[in-house]
């Protein structure tokens, strides 16, 4: 059975927000970052160049795929911040209304940056993923 694409790695994530050359970016990337080890527990761990993720849960589908991925987490793409709330945004549709300019997609919430969107909604629909993964994945 074929492996994950995207695997942890041993790039240490202090390193890789500081080469991050916007002052803007880098701050909303440590915001993002303190936001999430807070609400998770748990130290981010780089899943490939520019994913950060927080916990890990393992899963697997009725086809008999398993592996390991992280419970919440974030990327600093070029055009976005990607904040991966892994349980979806069922039961989040009043929160996306108030959260401020974003796009979906599955798992993926795209934001321009930080100062444009209200951050006590964000802290809400993490936390809620993230309750909503330790039900289904219990540690």
């Amino acid at each position: 059975m074929a492996e994950n694409k995207t695997q942890p790695t041993s790039l240490d994530p202090d390193a890789v927000i500081a080469e991050i050359a916007d002052e803007t970016r880098r701050r909303d990337v440590e915001t993002l970052d303190a936001l999430l080890r807070r609400l998770s527990g748990s130290p981010p761990v780089m899943w490939g160049p520019a994913m950060f993720g927080y916990g890990t849960y393992q899963y697997k589908y009725a086809s008999g795929r398993q592996g390991e991925f992280f419970r919440c987490g974030f990327a600093s793409r070029s055009r976005d911040l990607v904040v991966y709330l892994m349980s979806g945004f069922g039961g989040l549709e009043d929160e996306l209304d108030r959260l401020g300019p974003h796009k979906t997609g599955k798992s993926c919430l795209y934001l321009k940056k930080l100062d444009a969107i209200d951050m006590a909604v964000l802290e809400r629909m993490l936390a809620h993923s993230l309750a909503v993964m330790a039900e289904r994945y219990p540690a």
